[in-house]
């Protein structure tokens, strides 16, 4: 890749480089542009068959441009495979019931539902359901006599033959997720900061310069802003949303998270290491464990053993801070000057609270690197049917829990599939009653329009007629160029696959439907005189099917996913803000003498790990919807990764508590009680306001600004009852700084998700 990228480049591959990232169309495009020609004439001049011709041009077409599936060779090889039983399935089933109209629709509604439903299970279901409806539209809008049945599925074979060929030899797939490996580099970038860092605070002879330790930090930050970088620039298609890839792409908002931590929690010049010994184990143990992710990152079909000792190690060293932190708290001394010296109780345990907060964000990085990992080791059946890494049920039992869980009429994946199916029935009904000629084309114009709410599907209609005309004009001007020097058009044709390939991608979605429309034209005029009135008949076709779309799309539920994804972001916020508020109340009431039970904790904790689950649903189904998005993926990502550290600063409160002994008589900390509560309502009351506007055309709140005042009156109201009899601190005084420090924790993450929710997200859509 180095060596590639250091070859210069003409305007023409700087420019597809630029609009093709990876070249993933482009590369799809020329595989097709080169089977898809030849089997056609193969088929059509040497067997001679127009009927395997038809068959085999669109099945190489739907299972090498509509299909990318992820995964080793082997996984994809399988998933290809498994297609092209499908699709001879769905042949078999489109000629039988093709001669009755009543029959046929009826059967297009229903096949219609349960492939784009089925889309719920798995990625790889979502990512093979429009070359599963080509599959059905085909013979099911062209009536033959059942005798045609053979051609048919022999031109499939052939396509299914050929494609498995050409993914396989034809510029194969890179296995990899281009994530991965600048992923991976962050880990690496960011263990070398956590050493360098507990040296410093080691101190003695070997240990590192404040230059060093700059060095190694700006070496962390560039990694990060270069993760952002590819991420940004990374497309995000259907056929990529498999648990691996939704985990790594979660994966770099935890690293850019780190990372900010990593900033925040650099240790001063002096470093005061005799009060740090264990701040020390856990950032080397966390070192460790970073560096474990990075392994797992460039193999993960390695084994996950060791991150998941490094991982025991770190949650271990994180334990013996937190139960020897009372050692280290300055009992007796006196606290005045600068705002970092004010209060030296917090002082004095920032340090052990940053590598605290370093240990958790570090293990939540581990245990999505593992998933990520986990996912890529399943087999095929467990990818077909969205197998969960480390579930306990059967991938079967699952898929059957997951499909059926969006059985609901809030479910946006129930109201595509619905009005997707409809659309389709919808549309063989009049191509049947109107006698259109061609009516395939109809169905694919409905197809190729549909989207999950009305407005995009208005846009999106007027976006391929105006395609479909411009792609018209210029199969004409092409015919009448050509005249009868019809070889030509076989020159052309590949030429025009590729086009149509590369141009939704690289241009935009009309571009697209007119370098499809000028790939039919020749299609339909390859071994007779060139006929410019085909045009005529795909702008008609062309036409109905769009209508058909935007009526449907109108009728049934016009809301889409971007509107899901922000009521559950709001849902989901809401839900964190109070299990936050409630494990802090909890951790009030063990301030007290009297028992205080953790089941209302436990309770909020559950809810808002439904309201995540469901919010992953959501976000998946907004990936899914074809069509340009409303909001850069970076910016989505940010609030829904956001929710996960909503929830650790309530798990690390809840927790802390959870582990502390039992109530002893203590004076009172009604002062400090006060505080705890009076922050969190603030902060809670912060992110509810975020769930409130998110949907809405109202502009988010301003983030909270620190509040030293308040970290005043906390150190104030504890500062009678800091020691024990034997002087030495108590650990209820040091949990309720730790949980003061992690609601300041949430306070930090707002300013990101302010701007990730300014910049577009939760609008109207």
């Amino acid at each position: 890749m180095q060596t590639f990228s250091r070859i210069r480049l003409g305007p023409a591959a700087s420019w597809l480089r630029d609009h093709d990232p990876e070249l993933a169309a482009t590369r799809r495009a020329g595989r097709t542009a080169v089977v898809m020609p030849a089997l056609f004439a193969l088929c059509s001049q040497v067997i001679g068959s127009p009927t395997m011709a038809t068959f085999a041009a669109f099945g190489s077409f739907s299972m090498l441009l509509l299909v990318d599936f992820t995964g080793p060779m082997v996984q994809r090889l399988r998933a290809h495979l498994g297609l092209a039983v499908a699709w001879a399935a769905l042949i078999c089933l489109g000629t039988l019931v093709a001669d009755e109209t009543w029959l046929a629709v009826a059967v297009m509604v229903v096949i219609g539902f349960l492939v784009l439903f089925s889309g719920v299970v798995s990625s790889v279901l979502a990512g093979a359901s429009t070359a599963l409806l080509l599959a059905f539209v085909l013979p099911v809008t062209s009536p033959v006599p059942f005798s045609d049945l053979p051609d048919r599925l022999a031109g499939t074979g052939l396509a299914a033959a050929a494609s498995m060929l050409a993914i396989t030899f034809l510029w194969p797939r890179p296995a990899a997720d281009p994530l991965a490996a600048p992923a991976a580099q962050v880990c690496r970038a960011a263990a070398g900061q956590l050493r360098t860092d507990a040296s410093l605070l080691a101190g003695g002879p070997g240990a590192p310069s404040t230059g060093q330790c700059r060095a190694t930090a700006d070496k962390a930050s560039a990694a990060a802003a270069d993760l952002r970088t590819v991420f940004d620039a990374t497309p995000y298609r259907p056929t990529g949303l498999s648990t691996s890839s939704r985990a790594t792409v979660r994966l770099v908002d935890e690293l850019t998270w780190l990372s900010g931590i990593l900033a925040d929690s650099a240790p001063s010049p002096d470093g005061h290491p005799a009060c740090d010994a264990d701040a020390q184990t856990v950032r080397r143990s966390a070192a460790a464990v970073l560096d474990e992710a990075a392994a797992l990152l460039d193999a993960p079909h390695g084994s996950p053993d060791g991150l998941r000792s490094a991982s025991e190690c770190l949650r271990t060293a994180m334990a013996d801070m937190e139960r020897n932190a009372t050692a280290r708290l300055p009992v007796h001394r006196g606290g005045a000057g600068t705002p970092s010296q004010v209060h030296p109780v917090i002082g004095a345990l920032d340090l052990s609270f940053r590598a605290q907060e370093l240990g958790f964000a570090t293990l939540q990085i581990a245990g999505n690197v593992d998933r990520a990992a986990a996912a890529e080791r399943r087999s095929w059946f467990e990818r077909v049917l969205g197998g969960e890494p480390g579930a306990a049920a059967t991938p079967l039992t699952s898929a059957r829990e997951r499909a059926a869980a969006h059985l609901r009429p809030q479910s946006v994946w129930l109201h595509n599939s619905l009005r997707g199916a409809v659309g389709l029935g919808i549309a063989v009904a009049l191509a049947n009653v109107t006698g259109v000629q061609h009516s395939f084309w109809v169905l694919l114009g409905t197809l190729s329009v549909l989207r999950s709410n009305a407005l995009n599907t208005g846009q999106n209609a007027v976006r391929a007629l105006g395609g479909t005309v411009a792609g018209s004009i210029v199969g004409t001007v092409l015919l009448q160029l050509i005249g009868h020097h019809g070889t030509v058009l076989w020159f052309l044709l590949p030429l025009a696959v590729l086009l149509a390939g590369i141009a939704p991608a690289a241009i935009s979605f009309a571009a697209g439907q007119a370098s499809f429309t000028i790939t039919l034209v020749i299609m339909f005029n390859i071994g007779q005189d060139p006929d410019w009135h085909i045009v005529l008949l795909r702008i008609q076709d062309i036409a109905i099917g769009c209508a058909v779309s935007v009526l449907v799309g109108l009728f049934f539920w016009p809301r889409g996913a971007t509107a899901a994804v922000d009521r559950a972001l709001a849902e989901a916020y809401r839900e964190s803000a109070q299990y936050l508020a409630v494990a802090v109340e909890y951790a009030v009431g063990r301030c007290g003498t009297e028992p205080v039970s953790a089941d209302a904790a436990l309770q909020e904790r559950f809810e808002a790990a439904a309201a995540a689950r469901r919010l992953d649903d959501a976000f998946r189904s907004y990936l899914a919807e074809r069509g340009p998005k409303p909001v850069p993926l970076a910016e989505m990502t940010t609030l829904v990764t956001g929710i996960v550290g909503l929830r650790l600063a309530a798990d690390a409160v809840l927790g802390l508590w959870q582990r502390a002994g039992a109530s002893q008589p203590e004076p009172d900390r009604a002062g400090a009680r006060l505080v705890l509560l009076g922050a969190v309502g603030r902060v809670s009351g912060w992110y509810r306001d975020l769930a409130a506007v998110l949907g809405q055309d109202t502009p988010v709140r301003d983030p909270l600004p620190r509040n030293p005042v308040a970290e005043a009156e906390l150190v104030e109201s504890l500062r009678r009852d800091l020691s024990d009899e034997h002087g030495q601190a108590t650990d209820t005084a040091v949990r309720i700084i730790w949980t003061a420090d992690h609601l300041d924790a949430a306070r930090r993450l707002q300013p990101s998700l302010a701007a990730a929710a300014g910049a577009g997200v939760g609008k109207p859509s």
